[in-house]
């Protein structure tokens, strides 16, 4: 089956692509994971100023699920230029470059540092659900924060500009409009679930130093399903990279039938290590070949009614 994938004007080799906050943390990290098989790859949250993150134990997990609140650290726009200047020399694959800030104008700032870096996308992180306590409600929980978050920095670059967004309101879809109508070309769809908690029953105290982290792996897969379909059907031609959950073949040729151009793979890291990019690339390389589907194209939104 012929994975190749347009996103936005961007060719990936294939639809499977490293979501912020995992693999794409150097220059070098980011280039292993396309040579174990990802077809692009998403550098982590970049601050326009140093941010430190929560301490830890910033992570729990089981084969169910896995929480962190690892808080977003990062070094900086000039830690980030590094970083993405590495990837770039002889660069393998596409590049999306994620941003994070605190207020709307923060957030076009950096975007327009960031674009002089020349990603081939940017993705504007507006919805990380373990860093509320620090600096409130994300804005991706409000359709008006979240458009005018979109036009600021849409207003300061020319690059493909996709919006992730959480899963924790009431009318995703809203939003998603709202995002679209004052200018995003794409969606990352989902972030994490929650915040949500795990205690340690023998210490009887939360597990994670900042008591509560965002919910991701094997559960949330049918609610990020579910996100993906439902703002599919209401936007037909916007293109979603759909993230959350998958950690296998059969997972993200469910993620693109549900209308996802791009699939984001991120906690599997943890569950099949880093090679889970090319063996989940292998494996709907198998389904489609024992399916006599030629293309991902074909199946994309094909379930949606």
């Amino acid at each position: 089956m012929n994975l190749e994938t347009d996103f936005c004007g961007v060719k990936f080799s294939n639809p499977l692509v490293v979501a912020s906050g995992v693999i794409g943390v150097t220059g070098a990290s980011m280039k292993y994971a396309v040579e174990k098989g990802a077809g692009g790859v998403t550098t982590k949250s970049i601050w326009m100023k140093e941010h430190k993150g929560h301490p830890c134990p910033i992570i729990v997990a089981n084969e169910h699920y896995m929480v962190n609140a690892v808080g977003l650290p990062h070094g900086g726009i000039e830690s980030g230029k590094h970083e993405i200047e590495e990837y770039q020399k002889n660069q393998p694959a596409p590049l999306i470059a994620n941003i994070v800030a605190t207020t709307g104008e923060e957030f076009a700032l950096t975007a327009e540092a960031v674009s002089e870096m020349n990603p081939d996308i940017i993705e504007v992180n507006i919805s990380c659900p373990n860093v509320e306590d620090e600096f409130g409600r994300p804005f991706a929980c409000s359709k008006d924060d979240a458009a005018d978050v979109t036009a600021k920095v849409r207003a300061k670059t020319k690059l493909p500009l996709v919006v992730k967004l959480s899963p924790n309101v009431s009318n995703i879809v809203e939003i998603a409009k709202a995002c679209v109508d004052a200018g995003a070309d794409g969606l990352t769809l989902i972030n994490s679930l929650g915040p949500g908690m795990v205690i340690d029953i023998d210490m009887r105290e939360p597990v994670l130093a900042n008591k509560v982290g965002g919910m991701c792996g094997p559960a949330i897969k049918p609610i990020a399903i579910k996100i993906v379909y439902e703002v599919h059907k209401a936007l037909p031609n916007v293109p979603i990279i759909g993230t959350g959950g998958v950690t296998n073949g059969e997972d993200a040729i469910e993620m693109t039938m549900a209308g996802a151009t791009l699939v984001g793979i991120g906690a599997g890291v943890f569950y099949r290590d880093i090679d889970i990019y090319g063996l989940v690339r292998d494996e709907m390389i198998k389904w489609g070949q024992d399916k006599g589907v030629n293309s991902l194209n074909k199946l994309r939104g094909t379930a949606v009614k």
